[in-house]
């Protein structure tokens, strides 16, 4: 049954866990990955527009600088793939509002990408089914797939490839959003550069990260975080070192480079834990905005149909 509006929030996600693979010959990197949804959003709303007007991308919010709202915009790719599939004309007209930070490795584009397609086969009355929008999601980008689901899971091949991940507790988070996005491109290869001459093993998860999850254990999740992109990260951004250090000093369970970074995520045990480490964070002067958020959270949902 088609809609007329369809609201979808969809939540930002962090690593846990990043273990990158050798360089393959065509230039991309398998990995293993935990993913972790958290309760940062974006708002994807999905309307009817005028006559022959295609897809139309209207952004709002904190985090629109550098947002393209034509088709290079994930979102508008995403309900391209749902007229195509349903052979209609695409008048359809996206109204997306960031509270997802850009370019700083919690995913805000492929988690549009995720509310388009659930706002778009609502809307067009598509009724495409989970299954069906997740080979839509592998195709327009590796975290789209994860913005479907939420929640915690692990990914390998591109980290478009999900499986459960046994996971019990919630989890708090304080994310310092850097002012300055990196280009996930350039770590990568920055990562190449730093691990060369090296033999570089196929990527895995820890046992201990798994563990700890399974468990709820907090301060073990802590001390299990792992990524292989944040020495590059840290070398194209030597401030990212001494704010991670800085984290620590105040008490993080522990921390981490939330993907190809900027953004660093820090671990508390609870919410009063949460709160003294953001006021310890903003008395040091750190750079840059700090949040926080818990997980892990649902996917891309539909909170208003009509």
């Amino acid at each position: 049954m088609k809609s007329v509006r369809v609201v979808v929030r969809v939540p930002a996600k962090i690593n846990l866990n990043l273990s990158v693979g050798p360089q393959r010959k065509d230039g991309y990197h398998d990995i293993a990955t935990v993913y972790q949804a958290i309760s940062l959003y974006d708002e994807v709303i999905a309307h009817f527009g005028a006559p022959e007007s295609g897809i139309t991308v209207a952004l709002t919010g904190d985090y629109i600088q550098g947002v393209p709202t034509d088709e290079r915009n994930l979102a508008y790719r995403a309900a391209e793939m749902i007229a195509n599939e349903m052979r209609l004309t695409p008048d359809i007209s996206l109204h997306i509002n960031k509270s997802i930070p850009v370019a700083a490795g919690l995913a805000g584009g492929s988690a549009d990408a995720a509310a388009a397609l659930v706002a778009v086969d609502q809307l067009l009355g598509a009724d495409l089914g989970r299954a069906r929008l997740s080979e839509f999601a592998a195709d327009i980008g590796s975290d789209v797939p994860f913005a479907l689901t939420g929640g915690t899971a692990i990914g390998s091949g591109r980290g478009e490839r999900l499986s459960p991940a046994l996971a019990s507790g919630e989890y708090h988070w304080v994310l310092v959003i850097s002012n300055q996005g990196l280009s996930t491109p350039a770590v990568y290869a920055e990562c190449d550069r730093l691990r060369q001459g090296r033999e570089i093993s196929a990527p895995r998860i820890t046992d201990a990260l798994m563990h700890a999850l399974r468990s709820g254990d907090a301060p073990a999740l802590g001390k299990a975080l792992m990524n292989d992109l944040q020495s590059a990260a840290c070398s194209l951004r030597p401030a990212l070192r001494l704010l991670l250090d800085v984290g620590e000093e105040y008490g993080a369970l522990g921390s981490i480079i939330s993907g190809s970074g900027p953004t660093v995520a820090f671990l508390a045990r609870d919410a009063e834990h949460a709160l003294d480490l953001t006021v310890a964070l903003s008395a040091s002067g750190v750079a840059g905005q700090i949040l926080r958020a818990m997980g892990p959270m649902p996917g891309a949902r539909i909170i208003e149909s009509r």
